[in-house]
């Protein structure tokens, strides 16, 4: 599913500057703890999260994770911007709840990978 689709179904806000709109992402993770993404996240997918904090970003790099989307209207602070910013990571934000967000991207086909 490319990055602009996954925008409209979210009503998601990109808050990153790069070309973004036809990046691939395979598959989705909706977590907030990072533990379970460095368990369980496999190669191009995408991060749902509730957490603004730069060990998101830290993590998402260690994964290969080029897009973040943050939930629950939250928006990270300017130096997490940054940092991914220079990761080269997509950074958005919707007013869903992760379960919802999670849900609808679900149910547009965007799957989950296998463990």
């Amino acid at each position: 599913m490319k990055l602009k689709q996954v925008s409209e179904i979210l009503q998601a806000k990109v808050l990153t500057g790069r070309p973004w709109e036809d990046i691939e992402v395979h598959s989705a993770c909706g977590c907030d703890l990072m533990s379970d993404v460095l368990a369980f996240v496999k190669d191009q997918a995408l991060l749902l999260t509730g957490l603004v904090n730069p060990q998101v970003i830290r993590t998402a790099e260690m994964m290969d994770i080029k897009t973040i989307v943050f939930v629950r209207g939250k928006v990270p602070q300017g130096s997490v911007l940054e940092l991914a910013e220079e990761m080269g990571m997509t950074i958005m934000t919707t007013a869903l709840p992760l379960y919802v967000a999670c849900g609808e991207l679900y149910q547009n086909g965007l799957k989950s990978k296998e463990v």
